[in-house]
């Protein structure tokens, strides 16, 4: 068979492929995107329109679902709740886990690779199978309706996954920059002080995303951790304004939608720093 030939056969599949793929990403941005449009919409109508008229327009438009939240003092005391209980997890987590990473990713000693497997291997628990010994634990220390009693637990579990992302990262490094810089008469913690965590970055900037989206997402344990609703977050706050106006889907759809905004903000100002991040420690680890 000629070269042309084949060239010709490879052609439509070739033209096939993308536009399979565009099909697949339109297919998955509708189902994402739909949803979130009707939320939206479904907010500036009342429950009227919800019932006779679901998909179209609001005939006429209602704000009042809206405003009404933004003026409520409990809906901003959650979103100052989650905000703090997400950037005190994320400093904690990047933390401690940026040190523990830089020793498994730079000192040789006995049991690392079975320790650091240890550290792996709490990937493979979930979250709800701790709820009751975690519950025992944080009555005991007196942390129940105190925001530490939430920010431990959620750094705790989130050290699996960024050390090994960071350990990745820290190896890639070359010894020869460590190297250089014990010559310049810089200390272990000097050089990860001073030149390893700036070159980490991206790294560092993926696991700060990844710690405050997973605070901020976490449902299950600050509503066990908080009776006091001067703490609740936006997920406990979003369950109890469903229950507490059960027969008002406008108004609920109101709160969802309101509530979803900080962390798709967060999260699009982030994405660039994310995907780098996650590229990076792809090419070098």
């Amino acid at each position: 068979m000629s070269v042309h030939a084949r060239e010709r056969r490879s052609t439509p599949a070739r033209i096939a492929r993308p536009i399979a793929l565009h099909t697949i990403v339109i297919v998955i941005g509708v189902f994402v995107i739909v949803p979130i449009v009707y939320g939206i919409l479904g907010g500036f109508k009342d429950n009227p329109q919800l019932a006779n008229n679901p998909i179209g327009l609001p005939a006429p438009w209602v704000p009042e679902n809206y405003t009404n939240v933004l003026a409520s003092s409990d809906f901003w005391r959650q979103v100052f709740n989650s905000s703090l209980i997400a950037l005190s997890t994320a400093l904690v987590t990047v933390g401690v886990s940026a040190l523990a990473a830089f020793v498994f990713a730079r000192f040789a000693f006995r049991g690392r690779e079975l320790l650091f497997t240890i550290f792996a291997a709490g990937l493979m628990f979930p979250f709800a199978v701790a709820i009751l010994p975690l519950f025992i634990i944080l009555r005991f220390f007196g942390l129940l309706n105190n925001p530490l009693g939430v920010i431990l637990p959620q750094a705790a579990f989130g050290l699996a996954l960024t050390i090994i992302i960071l350990r990745s990262f820290f190896r890639s490094i070359p010894h020869e920059v460590e190297e250089a810089a014990i010559l310049d008469g810089c200390s272990p913690f000097g050089f990860f002080w001073r030149i390893l965590l700036p070159m980490a970055r991206p790294a560092l900037a993926t696991v700060s995303v990844l710690a405050v989206v997973n605070s901020w997402n976490n449902f299950f344990l600050p509503l066990v951790v908080f009776n006091d609703k001067v703490w609740w977050t936006l997920p406990v706050g979003v369950q109890q304004f469903s229950g507490q106006y059960s027969a008002d889907t406008a108004k609920i759809l109101a709160y969802v939608v309101l509530a979803m905004i900080p962390a798709l903000a967060f999260y699009a100002v982030a994405e660039r720093q994310l995907i780098g991040g996650l590229t990076a420690g792809a090419t070098k680890g």
